[in-house]
């Protein structure tokens, strides 16, 4: 493995570990449906699931985003070869992909949803593998746009 796929391999593993260990403690330390105040009326830690995709929709679709999920790993991984070795933010955003999607598709496939708790009150209730796809997706937008 060079060290391209090294970056990627260990951002993805990174992120995957963040994400799940922030949702067990969730699970753990927080009943569903309450919320705890961090910082009132801005940042609370809410612990919700979701069966739907980003923002709550599609709700019910479970089945639809595990075979999506797995599409999209064997996708990312697939074209983890046309990053070039001097690309890093590339390597890193392919990492952020790959992780974020693996996060939540071991909570689709092992809770039959995901668990959310990051609320920010402005914003649906998120996770750490949101957050991973999210600036995956800004990073992507960003280095096809400069080109």
């Amino acid at each position: 493995m060079g060290k391209k796929h090294l970056m990627i391999f260990l951002t993805a593993i990174l992120t995957v570990l963040l994400d799940q260990v922030s949702k067990l403690l969730t699970r753990q330390l927080i009943n569903l449906n309450d919320s705890i105040p961090v910082i009132r009326n801005f940042f609370h830690m809410t612990y919700i699931t979701n069966t739907g995709s980003a923002f709550g929709l599609f709700k019910g679709y479970n089945l639809f985003f595990i075979l999506f999920s797995v599409a999209a790993a064997f996708i990312i991984i697939y074209y983890i070869r046309q990053i070039k070795q001097n690309e890093k933010l590339m390597q890193f955003s392919a990492g952020l992909l790959l992780g974020g999607t693996i996060g939540n598709l071991i909570d689709r496939i092992a809770y039959g949803a995901v668990t959310d708790f990051l609320d920010f009150r402005i914003w649906p209730v998120f996770n750490i593998a949101d957050s991973a796809v999210t600036i995956s997706v800004i990073i992507l937008i960003f280095h096809l746009w400069k080109k």
